[in-house]
């Protein structure tokens, strides 16, 4: 073979080697080939070893996985005029690709920007309240309203949103403090009022058995002395309470007397 004709099969070489590189494609697990040629559609390729027409074939490659998207804080005036700051983030996949290469020029860019118009807009008709107190009743109505714009016209579904952080004014903080505090103040009172009256209901009980039943006063009389001689080193003499109700009587007219004013001589 002449230097002519080497020359010329190795540059046929290269050639093939070229095409068959632009031919080959080959597409992942997670991933769908949609297939453009002169830029028609001509269909979804499956994964794995795809053989396409060079320089006039073109394979988009579309991901299926689940996308995490953290959307910047931004600043919402809720429903009672409070101005907060609020970060979320949005997880999204790709259900149709041929809906997500063809209506839509960036499907993430897109879906990031619908979240945020929503976002703000869903947070504006709230109440700080109840963004405090019912979050993942505000993310579900997130995730419905940014799902129903994505899903049916570019073929993206939104899966999850979450509000992450919920930043208040200072002013606003020290007020939530007070009203917290006075708030544990009130239940506190409210809890030694109930005390107090179940003490004294106790107490009315007590008075009623002994009244009713001398007996118990005399007992209630030992059980004391116990206690009093087991703390305490002392001798003790107990006195029957049929001797200490006379004694009790004397010393009662006796203090009277006293407190009485002298008569004039």
């Amino acid at each position: 073979m002449s230097f002519a004709q080497v020359s010329l099969f190795i540059i046929l070489f290269l050639v093939l080697v070229i095409l068959v590189s632009f031919s080959v494609k080959v597409v992942n697990q997670y991933e769908r080939g949609v297939l453009l040629r002169f830029g028609r559609l001509m269909g979804l390729r499956s994964p794995g070893f795809n053989l396409i027409i060079p320089f006039v074939d073109r394979l988009v490659r579309v991901s299926l996985r689940t996308v995490t998207t953290v959307l910047e804080p931004q600043e919402v005036i809720t429903l009672d005029n409070v101005t907060i700051k609020v970060d979320a983030v949005v997880y999204f996949q790709v259900v149709d690709p041929v809906k997500a290469v063809m209506n839509v020029e960036d499907y993430g860019l897109a879906t990031m920007q619908i979240a945020l118009t929503t976002m703000r807009s869903v947070l504006g008709q709230s109440e700080m309240d109840e963004l405090l107190a019912h979050r993942d009743q505000i993310n579900e109505r997130l995730r419905q309203i940014i799902d129903k714009q994505t899903e049916d016209p570019w073929g993206v579904r939104v899966t999850v949103v979450e509000v992450k952080d919920v930043l208040l004014p200072e002013s606003m903080q020290r007020s939530m403090a007070k009203q917290a505090e006075a708030e544990r103040e009130k239940r506190a009172k409210v809890i030694h009022a109930q005390g107090e009256h179940l003490a004294a209901q106790t107490l009315s009980q007590a008075a009623e058995i002994i009244n009713h039943q001398p007996i118990a006063l005399q007992l209630r009389y030992l059980q004391t002395l116990v206690e009093i001689a087991g703390e305490r080193s002392n001798t003790i003499i107990p006195l029957p309470l049929d001797v200490m109700g006379p004694l009790a009587s004397v010393a009662t007219s006796l203090a009277r007397r006293g407190n009485s004013p002298a008569k004039a001589e």
